[in-house]
């Protein structure tokens, strides 16, 4: 009885949309790990461990962005210039001796305009999600570099620990705050996504727009939200690398949009929509982290990295459209030759 209980159990756990994927790279994922602790044997110490969890956690914080864009079949490509805007504007802001929570909260005010605006540019202005946000990435960058007259900032000063400390370098409880944020901000959005109705409106969107829209489902506001998500999670990655370097930088966030495309597809969610959970993204931007710092520890330079996190979010890409446009294919077979059966019957 027991035994059944734990199959039905499985069986629930594996009909979630995308987990198939998800359990697939977290094997792949433990497969890495034990390769490069092979290798070098401090891979697994614990000051590399807890270094490679904060590597790994704004990769996640923008992977957990793209992936709602994503799932609506859409995609955001102003997500690394709005990490650069958040981290010039808040650094900007402190070095001419604004409240750092104040700082903040209006750099958070931008950011949710520019997601705003995306949502408006794709859904109400019916422009391709491609163009629309390439354009707001110009612009993002744009801003990111005219705060400060087309300059990074000088140190956002002393008054300004309490604010990298909350980002970046304090801990609570023996764990670094960075990851905190990324474990709260996850367990957030995977709520809303999972167990809301502005989430199953997330998936049905992405799974057949026309079909949402005859079912009641608002597209507009879907779709801003979406975007909205993705410049708060954008603008919380800056403001991480705000308070790791001390400083405003113009080109933070640069190939970012690389890495929130990394995490989602490589975690399992869909480019085509409609499929994925942010579980996936957990162990896409684990895997992206552990490649990069395994790598580094072997020795490889960096364009050898880069090469072959591209390969993977390639073949990732490439899997996941096999699959998808198989699957009506095969039930199109099965439905003819249940036919044929039927008529010589």
């Amino acid at each position: 009885m027991k035994k059944r209980e734990n199959q039905n159990f499985l069986k629930r756990i594996m009909a979630i949309r995308g987990m198939g994927q998800v359990v697939t790279v977290a094997f792949g994922l433990i497969v890495l790990c034990i390769v490069f602790g092979i290798l070098n044997p401090t891979f697994f110490s614990s000051r590399n461990v807890g270094n490679l969890l904060r590597q790994i956690a704004p990769i996640l914080l923008i992977g957990i962005g793209q992936s709602y864009v994503l799932i609506t079949g859409n995609i955001d490509l102003s997500i690394g210039s709005v990490v650069g805007m958040s981290c010039m504007i808040s650094a900007t802001m402190m070095t001419k001796g604004a409240n750092p929570w104040v700082a903040v909260i209006i750099t958070y005010i931008c950011c949710i305009v520019v997601g705003a605006l995306n949502g408006q540019l794709v859904a109400a202005c019916k422009l391709p999600p491609f163009i629309a946000t390439l354009g707001t990435m110009t612009i993002a960058r744009g801003i990111a570099q005219i705060v400060n007259n087309n300059y990074n900032t000088d140190s956002i000063g002393s008054a300004a620990e309490g604010f990298k400390d909350f980002f970046y370098y304090g801990k609570t409880l023996g764990i670094y705050n960075t990851i905190w944020i990324t474990i709260v901000m996850w367990l957030i959005f995977n709520f809303i996504l999972s167990k809301t109705r502005s989430g199953r409106y997330v998936y049905a969107l992405g799974s057949n727009i026309e079909a949402s829209r005859l079912s009641g489902v608002n597209i507009i506001s879907t779709t801003t939200k979406a975007y909205v998500v993705s410049s708060i999670c954008a603008c919380t990655v800056g403001l991480v690398i705000c308070a790791t370097s001390g400083m405003g930088t113009m080109d933070a966030g640069n190939g970012y949009e690389m890495y929130a495309v990394a995490a989602s597809v490589i975690g399992g969610v869909s480019t085509l929509g409609g499929q994925g959970i942010l579980l996936g993204t957990v162990i896409g931007a684990s895997i992206w982290g552990v490649l990069q710092n395994g790598l580094q520890f072997a020795g490889a330079p960096v364009a050898i990295r880069n090469i072959v996190i591209g390969i993977i979010v390639v073949i990732s890409v490439l899997l996941d459209v096999v699959v998808r446009s198989g699957k009506p294919r095969r039930k199109r077979i099965k439905s003819e030759v249940a036919q044929d059966n039927e008529i010589k019957a």
